[in-house]
């Protein structure tokens, strides 16, 4: 599945299950390999507080004070947690609606069981347009599948399926604690519905990214390839931190792929399961960003306001030109930032934005209004 895109040539929207490896949080790197930990030495022997150890090593300890035994547990290796991630992880085919009558006119994509009761996590691009969606978990069983919720902006949905006691995918904690150079499995069903369950290996390249996204996104080297599309993202933990959507396709650019961040999931599947579909608030105005913030550059610029939509800007004086430099108090230089920050609100609450409106620099309260 393809989409077109400005910035880079054509993106491959595409998807997998992408596993962050462990991060060392404790303890002073020295140089590659070695670590500097808290100790103690008593008696001619080094103590390591055992605290430590796992910070900087990863992994898990417990103390038994009856037997007096530390027992360590060490990381998940990479097999360990496709096998722990893949039972999680679904096939989703079916026809596209332009297939016509042809039998072998398919489109296949991948998902993550949100719900043991049979919701299904994926890409609105998978299933907006496909019919007799049939999903395929990992034991080879099959069901037919309704689509339920779709939301095209940021590229979510749900399917459901009649099913009970299905293997439900962890989720990490939002907001999303992760650090780039982890390392990230990527498992999904790529080109052909036979290679369901496929794990690549790569890093996490990048977080905050902004590829003609509606909201930030996650960047991966991981293989990443067409019928991937809405697996999940999991760290080394088992949890998953994002959802897969698309790629780079272009001469000369390899292994950029780009997933939809555990915070992003939690906000949509949260309106999903609240209210049906996302009830995405608006400031009531366009919004320009400044050539700076196009070409990607360090800027402190504002927005520039293009359009006003609602009363409420109206009310407030804002017209065509005015600048917006802050929103709930947080300085933004550009539309995806201001997106970020409405997930946090609903049409009809107030909120303070700081704007240089007819020459002056004001802040007024906002009345959003729906998206």
């Amino acid at each position: 599945m393809k989409r077109s895109m400005l910035r880079a040539g054509a993106i491959v929207l595409t998807g997998g299950l992408l596993v962050a490896g462990s991060a060392f949080a404790a303890g002073t790197a020295t140089s590659p390999g070695t670590m500097k930990m808290s100790a103690t030495k008593i008696n001619g022997e080094v103590y390591v507080k055992a605290s430590s150890l796992t910070s900087a090593l990863g992994g898990t300890g417990a103390y038994d004070a009856s037997t007096k035994t530390y027992a360590y547990t060490p990381p998940a290796d990479v097999p360990s947690v496709v096998s722990k991630v893949s039972p999680s992880v679904v096939g989703i085919i079916g026809k596209p609606a332009d297939g016509g009558d042809q039998r072998y006119v398919l489109a296949h994509g991948t998902g993550v069981i949100m719900k043991a009761d049979g919701w299904i996590l994926t890409n609105a691009h998978v299933v907006k347009d496909l019919t007799n969606i049939t999903v395929v978990t990992a034991d080879g069983k099959q069901y037919s599948g309704k689509r339920s919720n779709v939301d095209e902006t940021s590229d979510l949905a749900l399917v459901k399926i009649n099913a009970t006691k299905l293997p439900v995918a962890k989720f990490a904690a939002s907001p999303l604690q992760a650090k780039v150079g982890e390392t990230v499995i990527a498992i999904g069903t790529p080109v052909s519905f036979s290679l369901r369950n496929t794990a690549t290996t790569g890093v996490l390249s990048g977080m905050n990214r902004s590829v003609s996204s509606y909201y930030r996104l996650l960047q991966t080297d991981a293989a990443i390839n067409p019928g991937n599309s809405g697996g999940p993202l999991v760290n080394m933990k088992g949890e998953v931190i994002g959802i897969n959507s698309m790629k780079f396709v272009d001469e000369g650019i390899d292994n950029m792929g780009f997933s939809i961040p555990v915070d992003t999931v939690s906000y949509v599947t949260g309106h999903f399961f609240k209210y049906g579909y996302v009830k995405r608030s608006s400031l009531g105005i366009g919004l320009e960003e400044s050539y700076a913030a196009i070409v990607g550059l360090p800027t402190d610029d504002g927005l520039t306001v293009t359009s006003v939509k609602s009363d409420s800007a109206k009310k407030l004086g804002i017209q065509v030109g005015d600048v917006l430099y802050s929103v709930a108090g947080h300085q933004i230089s550009s539309i995806v930032e201001v997106n970020e920050l409405l997930k946090s609100y609903l049409p009809g609450q107030q909120i303070e934005v700081t704007m240089m409106i007819d020459g002056d620099l004001v802040t007024r309260k906002l009345m959003l209004t729906t998206a």
